[in-house]
């Protein structure tokens, strides 16, 4: 008994770390260069200081990543789990299709498709080593590698090799894009590193209610509907000088 608990124990511990990698800015997937349009925001003079950056990303959060990619993230995942290989298919086609810019577009399709190439390189995780689960995970790698992913259905695919809640991996999906765009913040608007970091702690104060409404949202309730990011969106595609690739 107590080796099966030790061992349920370090297959936990071993979930939980692979979910804090997924959400590092060091993933190799090149999200430091994306500042989705934080950038084109700080040239209009919309975003000037660091309180103004706050908000932006807080109100992005809310209105923006929780009613479209977290709730995408959250029914993946389990549609991943359950070998639902249509429903994955139709939540990347939703993400697509809402995309409102063509560099919001590339941004989710190159970010997807290198998280899923830097998955391939992986081994399974310590809750995909039975042969079943092996081989349910390479028919998964190869059917993401013909969609091909975007970002929220690639996340979803790598946080589904774990046994975590699927709140667990909302939440570090969220982290990861709050760790992202405070660093955006300070490039862009710019400010220094404490400034970056209070921010940070205003954007985990949000983000836990974001996860729950993401997580509950049913699918006629999940939209993408941001106007005024898609127009800036669009601006930033021809703005003279620039840091970030969206």
């Amino acid at each position: 008994m107590c080796t099966a608990l030790a061992v349920a124990m370090t297959t936990e511990a071993y979930d939980r770390l692979h979910l804090m990698w997924l959400a590092s800015p060091a993933l190799p997937v090149g999200g430091f260069s994306y500042s989705e349009v934080l950038e084109a925001a700080v040239d209009k003079g919309l975003v000037t200081n660091e309180a103004q950056a706050s908000q932006w990303l807080t109100d992005q959060l809310h209105l923006s990543q929780a009613r479209s990619d977290l709730a995408v993230v959250a029914q993946a995942i389990e549609a991943w789990r359950q070998s639902d290989l249509p429903r994955v298919a139709e939540l990347n086609t939703w993400v697509l299709t809402t995309r409102e810019s063509s560099e919001l577009r590339q941004q989710t399709q190159q970010t997807g498709r290198s998280l899923l190439e830097w998955l391939r390189q992986l081994p399974p995780t310590e809750s995909g080593t039975t042969p079943d689960k092996a081989a349910t995970r390479q028919a998964h790698l190869t059917f993401a590698r013909d969609l091909p992913p975007t970002w929220p259905v690639a996340f979803a695919l790598a946080a589904a090799q774990t046994a975590a809640p699927v709140r667990e991996c909302v939440l570090a999906c969220a982290f990861g894009w709050a760790e992202n765009m405070a660093q955006a913040a300070i490039k862009a608007v710019p400010l220094g590193q404490t400034g970056g970091q209070r921010i940070l702690a205003r954007l985990l104060q949000a983000i836990p209610a974001a996860v729950d409404g993401a997580i509950a949202l049913p699918d006629g309730q999940r939209q993408a509907f941001s106007p005024m990011l898609a127009i800036l969106s669009a601006q930033h595609e021809t703005q003279y000088s620039r840091l970030f690739r969206s």
